[in-house]
């Protein structure tokens, strides 16, 4: 079912949401200077409650720089994925073309993506204390939230996996023993449709509760295929969630939670931008995109300078399936003085893609993808101190294990020959390409083991010493495996035109068979002083050795370059405040930090020759630095209004970055450049939010009251590709969302309407530039309008 709004509608639906908001922000406006003693009634930012140090604390009583969103906040802004709630800490950059292609950063670092199945993610990824292993998993809709907490810089004492960046820490609402229903049902443009519940209540009277979450999600594709008329880039998701929490004793708990995700997507195509044909030196780009067409006898069926008409043009297979599943328990005891703390879980990911490469309907590459079995275990036990005492403590084990059943798949077809080798046999390339399929069978395993521990000495009511110490051993394994499966038999050719065939083939999918490993230790801490200059006002500094264990880079690798990946290491400086005023009614906090990485890890990507095939592997850049301030501010005068205001400037450079690859406009002179003092790629420079929420009580049936929200995300301009090529700098943008609504019945009945890019911006997330000249980008999604039902009792 899609939901289609006319021009007028629009318009009428826009202006109701101006005047609305007008009509809710008024007279709240009237009472702002004298209701800043409400703050507290207001139950506003300061009060939420953070697990970043495994142990529970107000996140304004937390000496790290860290972004707690609560659950409330997430519902107000309508977020449901990751990369939405992305868009409200400043500092924490996702982008995704898939899954398996997601790119987290965290003040600029750690955007390494799935692509390599044998490395680590720099951006650790948390759900109820379990780390998930590939970034993938996190891009299922995210049901039933408590909170979302994101810590940057390092991560290299406390949490489950050491990581370099920062760490995303989800914590999902637990069961209850006094009945509760959630629900909601939201209707869109394009198709969206979203339809979401939970359930949760006692089972053994005060011993046993449930809870049961429901989650379902569709959107049509906003791209038209015009091969065969079917909208390209849908999907559909699927979730559920079990818990049961125990608690046999008063002392112990038990959270015991299962859940499965899937989701079904007919995708990816990127959008055309732009062909160019001239090399940066005036010369001629020979064999580029439009002599390929030319040769093949295809004429693009829509405009390539106008990707916003929303249309491609692909033939070959193409979906983005993928299914997520676990099961975890939790183990509390109270032990009095301390608390010990058991976290045990198993999870898999599946992961089905294809892909058309070529980016037409010409019968080129017609197969392509990786499918990824990913199973995990992993294992925590720590003990922490309780009270108050002069001195606090974390200690405890971590146990992770990791393997990934990969299986990569790609095939030829009868147009390959004459649009990637004009100057080869045409009738022997034709017999050797056509119907040709190799397949890799890849296979990394990682074994990890660690003990951690964190001591914090108050050595006055306002001062605080931290230190922390942690020692983790990993060794990895891994399997290349890579065979012809498919093609035409070339023993029945000459021997000389058997050997040309075979060169051929070897030229992009050799037959090729190796197994590697590697083994680390790391020893990684914190130090950490904070200092209370007032009840509200807490300053802090630190320092940070975080360390991410060396990956294996699986696959057909350029000559010289080693499967083995070197261990990245991060050296980060940091100083701050957190504070808050009148009666807790402004929050302001803020950071400065340094970082500085040696052998950071990063993804490069090269074109075959002048095919249409890419290398793709890992490689160490030698040193990169990162530096910047961030600052956060919430002021909540009344409960009626909260404002808030996020920024970060990153200053996040390549140090020592000599032989990267040259971008594709100026490889016919050299294919290397020089990007040292380069900015980093997909780490824009600016990002700010900004964000007002109103209410206004009214008596339609009881405890009511109307409600508007807009807020408004901006980013300046990066680069997307790591070769810093001008055709892959997006411009910056910024996107305006707003929300309005009514909630009934002290809040047992919501109904809202809401828009999002409601000045319908066009830009880009994610910009290609191809040795052909091919410019292709992923769009960002349009203004869209929709209403959303919520019900709680």
């Amino acid at each position: 079912m899609s939901v289609r709004i006319s021009g007028v509608s629009r318009q009428f639906f826009a202006a109701s949401i101006s005047l609305l908001a007008l009509a809710a922000t008024t007279p709240v406006h009237a009472e702002f200077a004298a209701a800043a003693v409400e703050a507290d009634a207001a139950g506003s930012f300061d009060d939420i409650v953070v697990t970043a140090r495994r142990r529970e604390e107000r996140a304004q009583e937390v000496p790290i720089a860290l972004t707690a969103v609560s659950g409330d906040t997430i519902e107000r802004t309508g977020a449901v994925n990751l990369i939405q709630i992305a868009d409200l800490t400043p500092t924490l950059v996702i982008r995704n073309n898939n899954a398996r292609n997601t790119f987290a950063n965290i003040r600029g670092l750690g955007s390494n993506s799935d692509q390599n199945d044998g490395l680590e993610i720099g951006v650790g990824f948390y759900v109820d204390d379990v780390y998930y292993g590939r970034i993938g998993a996190s891009q299922f809709d995210l049901i039933d939230l408590e909170r979302v907490e994101v810590l940057r810089g390092p991560q290299g004492t406390l949490f489950g996996k050491n990581t370099t960046a920062g760490a995303i820490s989800i914590t999902t609402r637990a069961p209850q023993f006094d009945t509760e229903f959630r629900g909601e049902a939201s209707l869109g443009e394009d198709g969206y449709h979203q339809v979401r519940g939970s359930l949760t209540g006692p089972l053994a009277g005060d011993k046993v509760a449930y809870r049961v979450t429901v989650s379902d999600t569709h959107k049509d594709g906003l791209l038209t295929n015009l091969a065969n008329g079917r909208k390209i880039n849908d999907y559909d998701n699927v979730s559920i969630r079990g818990q049961l929490l125990i608690k046999p004793t008063d002392t112990v708990s038990i959270r015991l939670i299962g859940d499965y995700s899937k989701q079904t997507s007919y995708s990816r195509a990127s959008s055309i931008v732009g062909v160019f044909t001239k090399y940066d030196d005036g010369s001629t780009l020979t064999n580029n995109f439009l002599d390929r067409a030319t040769r093949a006898g295809y004429t693009p069926p829509y405009d390539l300078n106008d990707p916003f008409a929303r249309q491609v043009d692909v033939n070959a297979d193409v979906q983005a399936n993928m299914e997520g599943y676990g099961v975890s328990g939790k183990v509390d005891w109270d032990l009095g003085t301390a608390a010990l703390t058991s976290v045990t879980a198993y999870r898999w990911w599946d992961w089905y893609p294809l892909n058309d490469q070529d980016n037409t309907s010409l019968t080129v590459n017609v197969r392509g993808g990786t499918t990824n079995l990913q199973r995990q275990f992993s294992q925590e036990l720590r003990l922490a101190s309780q009270g108050e005492r002069k001195l606090d403590y974390v200690v405890g084990a971590y146990y992770f294990w990791q393997v990934i059943h990969a299986l990569g798949q790609y095939g030829l077809g009868k147009d390959y020959a004459v649009w990637n080798k004009p100057t080869a046999n045409r009738i022997l390339a034709n017999y050797a390409y056509t119907g040709f399929q190799s397949d890799s069978i890849i296979k990394p395993g990682t074994k990890s083991y660690a003990a951690f521990g964190q001591l914090t000495w108050h050595a006055t009511d306002a001062l605080s010493v931290t230190g922390g110490l942690r020692y983790t051993h990993e060794k990895k394994t891994g399997l290349f495996d890579q065979r012809t499966v498919a093609g035409n038999d070339l023993s029945l050719l000459s021997l000389a035109d058997r050997a040309a065939a075979q060169k051929l083939r070897d030229e992009l999918y050799p037959e090729v068979r190796y197994t590697t490993g590697l083994s680390n230790d790391a020893l990684t801490g914190q130090i950490n002083l904070s200092y209370k200059v007032a009840p509200d006002v807490l300053t802090y500094a630190s320092y940070s050795r975080g360390s991410k264990s060396g990956g294996l880079s699986l696959g057909t690798l350029p000559t010289g370059v080693s499967p083995v990946v070197k261990s990245e290491t991060i050296d980060a400086w940091e100083v701050g405040f957190k504070s808050q005023f009148l009666n807790r009614a402004i929050t302001l906090n803020a950071a400065a930090y340094w970082t500085e990485v040696k052998n950071y890890q990063a993804a490069i990507s090269e074109q075959i020759g002048s095919t249409t095939s890419f290398i793709r592997y890992i490689s160490n850049i030698p040193g990169v630095r990162s530096r910047g301030i961030e600052a956060d501010l919430a002021i909540a005068p009344s409960r009626y209004v909260r404002l808030t205001a996020s920024a970060a400037y990153t200053d996040a450079v390549y140090k020592d970055y000599k032989n990267a690859q040259a971008a594709p406009e100026k490889r016919n002179v050299s294919q290397i450049q020089d990007l040292t003092g380069v900015q980093l790629a997909n780490a824009p420079k600016f990002i700010w939010n900004t964000g007002i929420d109103v209410a206004q009580p009214v008596n339609l049936i009881g405890d009511d009251e109307v409600y508007g929200r807009v807020d408004y995300t901006h980013r300046s301009a990066n680069d997307t590709s790591g070769s810093n090529s001008k055709y892959t700098r997006i411009a910056s943008y910024g996107l305006a969302n707003a929300r309005l609504g009514v909630r009934l019945n002290d809040q047992g009945l919501d109904f809202s309407i809401w828009a999002t890019n409601l000045f319908d911006k066009k830009y880009y997330t994610a910009l290609s530039a191809a040795n052909t000249g091919l410019i292709t980008g992923n769009l960002g999604d349009p203004q869209t309008f929709g209403a959303t039902l919520r019900a709680k009792f």
